[in-house]
């Protein structure tokens, strides 16, 4: 699914899952992580000025889970925000802002990132239907769901090289046990890169 950074007049769901979307998908955030995370925890803008320099990130500390907690301590991490996750939630953040105003009193001030039209949380089954609409639209179907994303995000970093380490680090996992056990078909090309070394160090029948 192609993400464009020309979004200027759009409506608003479409708004809404340029930002969820482009978010889960570059930074392989769970659905109840995505849905819990708040503008505090937001920092579109960094510090360049910093030594040394502070990217754009988010902190994912939060879930939908009970009493907010997350999945596992590990779950826990601050990621930093490449341009195009940056600026789909920059696009969204104008649109919800002017949202809030035009709700007056009605504005349900939950500081949420992900909300409805009024400012609450979106559920589960909110997601998934704003996510179907937008995988038919572009013709990959209805058979998607919104945690593809994720799995999505794993199979891109495996597939440029980066090790199970640094993936299950990356996605929250509490080790990479984990990561391997949920995302074996994801990680097959990392897997099998051992292999393809011998041979062409080697060759068949030199051994």
């Amino acid at each position: 699914m192609e993400l464009r950074p020309g979004l200027k007049d759009v409506r608003r769901p479409a708004a809404l899952m340029y930002a969820y979307i482009g978010l889960s998908l570059l930074r392989g955030l769970r659905t109840e992580e995505a849905r819990a995370l708040r503008w505090v925890h937001v920092d579109l803008d960094g510090d360049p000025a910093a030594r040394p320099p502070v990217p754009p990130h988010i902190a994912v500390w939060r879930s939908v889970r009970p009493h907010g907690e997350t999945k596992t301590d590990r779950s826990r991490r601050t990621l930093a925000l490449p341009a195009a996750a940056v600026h789909a939630l920059r696009t969204w953040s104008g649109l919800q802002a002017g949202e809030r105003l035009a709700a007056g009193d009605g504005w349900q001030d939950t500081g949420l990132v992900f909300t409805t039209h009024l400012g609450a949380a979106l559920d589960a089954g909110n997601v998934r239907k704003m996510f179907k609409r937008v995988c038919t639209a572009a013709g990959a179907g209805d058979a998607w769901t919104p945690r593809e994303l994720r799995t999505s995000f794993v199979s891109l970093m495996s597939h440029r090289g980066v090790s199970i380490e640094e993936i299950a680090r990356l996605v929250g996992h509490a080790s990479t046990r984990t990561t391997e056990v949920v995302y074996r078909r994801e990680l097959r090309p990392v897997i099998t890169t051992g292999a393809q070394i011998v041979d062409e160090l080697f060759g068949p029948g030199t051994v």
